[in-house]
């Protein structure tokens, strides 16, 4: 990664590699442009340290609904930092905090706070070995649940180890992961109902959690189908099984998450990102009977969970002011700007004339430099020229005032309007028409690879951009 010497952010960068693995904390940072460091934000924008102005629809990977440096959260942060930040004591904000987000959806009966989306999906993992009694995990393929070995399988295959698309295969994303780990992983194909359900007979009595992100960023943006969701429901219905959606992302595209749109009530809902407002959290809500596994019972406790930091005064004091504030009419007011977004995205790539498409739901979208945008995992994997032009396309839209995630994805905030839209669609058609001769010139042949069990520590860079 290089930059030009005389920037700030590029001795910033020199700097950092001295002391920080690879030069940051975040592989998410990572680009294959220069590194650039922010000096401040406000609203939906940010300024780097060389004092250029962008567009921010990345919004740290889709943690901000209001955007940055949001007034009234401004102010009741700084009124809680006066009164202290964490204590070995409960604190009256976390229990506004909890009704507020119990009483947005009939699925949260009762919620425990953690302090990343992370932890929550491992502590509903976790909740649902204690609650069933039973050791294995079901979860979508190529769908990201966190840095949390048992949710990173199968995050990251490749052709050359993700096995037979019918039944794709447990793949650890770490060397030296443990065998046990994917031993314990059970891997469904997206939204193919008959094939996922075919795949979880087999473990039908081992199985306690079944997981799927409604909207899975990692998969491409593509909505679970309806008929997918309640498939799942019947069948963990049937087999006393757990269902679990990972909401860390999607809980923006509905007052009560993209869960109740769907018409399928959960057992257990992770969250995280946005309900933090701008700080960091997580949180698990779900139904009673199975969150009771948290609490001190007559037979002890079936599942210790603690976290210095966890339910701290601030986050929740900024997280009350920003779900408060994102009420059922700026949750439809941002989901139809996404709607007019995505039209006017996919407006600029006919007008750019490339192999190009736009994929998501609500405020959330994805960029595909493919034709069509893909159906599932496989389909979203990118190409050696693919992954090349991404990389050149993104930089691309740097350049022109406006920041995406890396992977390609846009997320939406309450600040913008149909201006920043406008402005993003200009700069995704600029940045395609710079990229066409890369995606005319098509993939070389790529080498043939015997099936491997785990990823090389070069797999595992290329996944490096994922959140």
């Amino acid at each position: 990664m290089t930059a030009k010497t005389s920037s700030k952010s590029a001795m910033l960068f020199d700097r950092a590699r001295r002391v920080l693995p690879g030069g940051v904390s975040r592989n998410t940072l990572l680009s294959d442009g220069p590194l650039r460091y922010v000096s401040h934000g406000k609203g939906c924008r940010v300024f780097d340290v060389d004092g250029t102005e962008r567009l921010d629809f990345a919004n740290n990977v889709a943690a901000h609904i209001h955007g940055h440096a949001y007034e009234p959260i401004v102010e009741a942060v700084a009124e809680q930092l006066r009164r202290g930040t964490a204590f070995t004591m409960a604190t009256e904000a976390e229990v506004q905090f909890a009704e507020h987000l119990c009483g947005r959806s009939p699925a949260f009966d009762k919620i425990r706070f953690v302090n990343s989306g992370t932890e929550a999906v491992m502590a509903g993992m976790k909740a649902a070995r204690a609650f069933t009694g039973r050791p294995k995990i079901a979860k979508v393929e190529g769908s990201y649940h966190g840095a949390y070995d048992f949710a990173e399988v199968s995050q990251g295959s490749t052709p050359e180890n993700w096995g037979d698309a019918n039944h794709p295969r447990a793949v650890p994303l770490a060397r030296g992961t443990p065998e046990a780990i994917a031993e314990n992983m059970v891997v469904l194909p997206f939204n193919d109902a008959e094939k996922a359900i075919a795949i979880l007979d087999e473990h039908r009595s081992e199985i306690a959690c079944v997981i799927v992100d409604p909207v899975p960023h990692r998969i491409g943006m593509i909505p679970v189908s309806q008929q997918f969701a309640k498939a799942m429901r019947e069948w963990t219905d049937r087999n006393g099984v757990l269902l679990m959606f990972d909401e860390v992302i999607t809980f923006r595209n509905g007052y009560g998450g993209v869960h109740t749109n769907l018409g399928v009530r959960p057992d257990l809902v992770s969250l995280g990102k946005m309900i933090g407002g701008g700080f960091p959290v997580g949180a698990l809500a779900g139904h009673e009977d199975v969150m009771a596994v948290f609490e001190q019972g007559k037979q002890g406790l079936r599942l210790p969970l603690a976290g210095t930091f966890s339910a701290n005064p601030v986050t929740m004091t900024a997280g009350l002011v920003a779900m408060s504030a994102y009420d059922e009419e700026g949750v439809s007011r941002l989901n139809e700007l996404g709607d007019y977004a995505r039209a006017c995205i996919t407006e600029a790539i006919s007008v750019a004339d490339v192999p190009a498409s736009v994929a998501g739901a609500g405020s959330l979208m994805r960029i595909h430099l493919k034709a069509n945008a893909p159906c599932n995992y496989r389909e979203a994997h990118p190409s050696p020229n693919e992954k090349r032009a991404l990389g050149t396309f993104i930089t691309a839209l740097y350049e022109r005032g406006v920041m995406l995630i890396h992977t390609g994805s846009a997320v939406l905030s309450t600040p913008m309007g149909h201006a920043e839209i406008d402005r993003l669609c200009d700069a995704v058609h600029g940045a395609l028409v710079a990229i066409r001769p890369l995606l005319e010139k098509g993939d070389e042949p790529a080498p043939q690879h015997p099936p491997r069990s785990a990823q090389s520590p070069e797999d595992a860079k290329s996944m490096a951009h994922q959140e």
